[in-house]
């Protein structure tokens, strides 16, 4: 059986590149600062036997020789286009078998919750991770069957309506519901979130 694969989604830390509307708040540096930070916290959280834990990277060229992230991980480039058409592309290209794809701006997430995830795929064609906001922070595909031609087409993202539009976009498919939790767009996200590293982000 093939071997689910894990991609967190990475742009490389760049003051202004990176959280610009958390940047906006609390300052570009501090913004990049914390992204760095929590996105290496959370890559030593998910690497588990039971799955290959991919980097999604972006810039490609920049991603792929960077030394910020750990260099014993495989990386893959995100490519060009809206996230839609990057996350379409990085389930296209992965190696057959279960794919989930989560970012790594939020704090919360925990091996358990990846775990419950695949678990999902295991009856459903579709899982989604419901956010607070509309959106979503993990999207995984079985991909026993090919997505549908229509998967992310018209989503607004950004918005409340992101979750809702993408669930409309994997018409036919079985999908199922995992863990709710948070990403980190403003300052008033930081103190509900454990662990961060508050004494530069405040």
């Amino acid at each position: 059986m093939p071997q689910p694969q894990l991609l967190v989604m990475l742009k490389e830390p760049r003051p202004g590149r990176v959280k610009t509307r958390l940047g906006r708040e609390i300052g570009m540096v501090e913004a990049a600062w914390w992204f760095r930070h929590q996105s290496l916290d959370l890559l030593r959280r998910l690497e588990d036997p039971r799955w290959t834990l991919v980097l999604a990277v972006s810039p490609d060229t920049e991603g792929a020789a960077s030394r910020i992230w750990p260099a014993h991980l495989p990386r893959r480039p995100q490519g060009r286009g809206d996230l839609g058409e990057r996350m379409r592309r990085l389930f296209r290209t992965a190696p057959p078998g279960p794919v989930i794809l989560v970012g790594a701006d939020i704090p919360g997430i925990r091996r358990s919750h990846i775990a419950n995830a695949f678990s999902a795929l295991g009856r459903h064609d579709a899982v989604l991770g419901p956010a607070p906001d509309g959106g979503y922070w993990l999207i995984g595909l079985k991909r026993q069957t090919p997505a549908p031609t229509t998967l992310f087409r018209n989503v607004r993202w950004s918005t409340p309506h992101a979750r809702d539009d993408t669930l409309r976009s994997l018409d036919g498919c079985r999908v199922a519901m995992t863990d709710w939790l948070a990403d980190v767009d403003e300052a008033r996200d930081l103190p509900a979130q454990i662990g961060l590293p508050l004494s530069r982000a405040t």
